[in-house]
């Protein structure tokens, strides 16, 4: 097959890496990719929110299947209309991808349909939504409606971090995505991520990780988009992973079904795991970035087979086989990340961190400039390092990420800090 590969991350490069190895991909293209995903095929520049554009280029070049990894295209509809044009496609309707794009529209999904997740109301007046937290009272999350790339979510600690929350979305901080916000209950807990491939209405579990969101050291700073990952989650035992797929996973492909926008793709649950149970925070209607760092090098099965598998509505047909090598990835990011970032520094020692086994530097936020590879996004480098628990791939991970040489980065030091204290405790 010839494939198309949608997208410019981390998360690219390291679905380029696998969809590369299928014995079914004899050309893979990225729209419009990085230095890394450069490795396993060809970039092409494409505008890819020109969807005719992009049906016009798969004719051209006889593609056969796209796969689209971020989420703003999904909204957008990019499927529907590749579907439309009869060219397979992976990834939600852009009515199924409401599920990322508006909190509001999956929050109302779980009360629906009976999925368990925190209480909230909606606002789009911010002194009304002030007067609700006011006689709510903190911690409580303010979230912005729409795609906001990580950033539309504060757990409020106080009342007038709360306000300063309604404020800028509501006021415009975040464009159209914060014109509405949802505001919910705090739940205690600690946050896993659990990732299912769906095929309408269908699904298999595809792996589990925990993540970093906060930008410092011992979970300080504000939120980011990841600042580290690592794969699988022990805290999401067997038992628990079951009852994800019963109560949450489950529920809401029947109610999607039910709603006449069945999902297809790939569902990316992040989980609150309370006194009470799993509970959803929130959907993903594509995988994770950093998470697909650590998922994909622990996937045996071929990528390909298993996505075509969920297009063609026969996930019953395959079983997912996985490594049993852990796996951490750490993210390096521009200093100022994850505000206002310089471009253009250079970073040197990307080949030393690969040399060390089982090492891989995904290119997040990197440009090719001649012999030299620049920094040119906020989060800028994924170090992942597979090893036969966290502790050692930890380990590793950091070892390679003091092989790189880029005084303009930084990252965080305790990646996978939960999970290492497990072991070793």
């Amino acid at each position: 097959m010839n494939i198309l590969l949608i997208g410019s991350g981390g998360r690219e490069h390291a679905l380029a890496r696998s969809l590369s190895a299928s014995a079914l991909c004899d050309k893979l293209l990225i729209a419009p990719g990085n230095p890394g995903t450069a490795q396993h095929g060809t970039n092409v520049v494409l505008d890819v929110t020109n969807h005719q554009a992009v049906i016009e280029f798969c004719r051209v070049m006889k593609v056969d299947f796209v796969v689209v990894g971020p989420e703003a295209p999904l909204v957008a509809g990019l499927v529907d209309d590749l579907t439309a044009a009869g060219i397979k496609a992976f990834g939600p309707s852009k009515a199924a991808a409401q599920l990322e794009g508006s909190k509001a529209f999956t929050k109302d999904l779980c009360a629906e349909f009976g999925i368990p997740t925190a209480a909230y109301r909606r606002f789009t007046d911010a002194e009304t939504a002030k007067t609700y937290v006011r006689s709510y009272g903190v911690p409580i999350v303010v979230k912005a409606d729409g795609l906001a790339a990580g950033k539309g979510v504060v757990v409020a600690t106080s009342f007038e971090e709360a306000e300063g929350a309604i404020d800028m979305m509501i006021g415009g901080g975040l464009g159209a995505a914060g014109a509405e916000v949802v505001i919910e209950a705090f739940l205690d807990g600690e946050e896993a991520s659990f990732f299912a491939l769906c095929g309408g209405t269908r699904a298999i579990p595809f792996g589990t990780a925990q993540d970093h969101k906060r930008v410092f050291d011992g979970d300080k700073g504000p939120n980011t988009g990841g600042m580290g990952a690592y794969s699988p989650a022990a805290v999401l035992t067997p038992d628990l992973q079951a009852r994800v797929m019963r109560e949450i996973i489950e529920p809401t492909l029947a109610g999607m079904k039910a709603r006449g926008t069945p999902y297809t793709g790939i569902l990316y649950a992040g989980l609150m795991l309370t006194e009470d149970g799993p509970q959803l925070i929130e959907y993903n209607a594509r995988l994770g970035d950093p998470e697909t760092q650590v998922l994909l090098p622990r996937l045996r099965s071929d990528l390909v087979t298993a996505l075509l598998a969920a297009c063609d509505g026969m996930l019953n047909s395959i079983s997912l086989q996985w490594s049993d090598a852990a796996a951490l990835t750490i993210v390096m990011a521009a200093n100022g990340y994850p505000g206002a970032v310089e471009k253009g520094s250079q970073i040197k020692g990307i080949d030393r961190a690969e040399s060390l086994n089982d090492v891989i530097v995904f290119h997040a936020g990197t440009k090719q400039d001649g012999d030299r590879i620049v920094a040119n996004g906020g989060r800028v480098l994924n170090v992942t390092a597979l090893g036969a628990n966290i502790t050692e791939a930890q380990r590793k991970a950091y070892e390679a990420v003091d092989r790189i040489d880029w005084p303009e980065g930084f990252c965080r030091r305790d990646i996978g800090w939960r999970a290492v204290e497990r072991e070793q405790g």
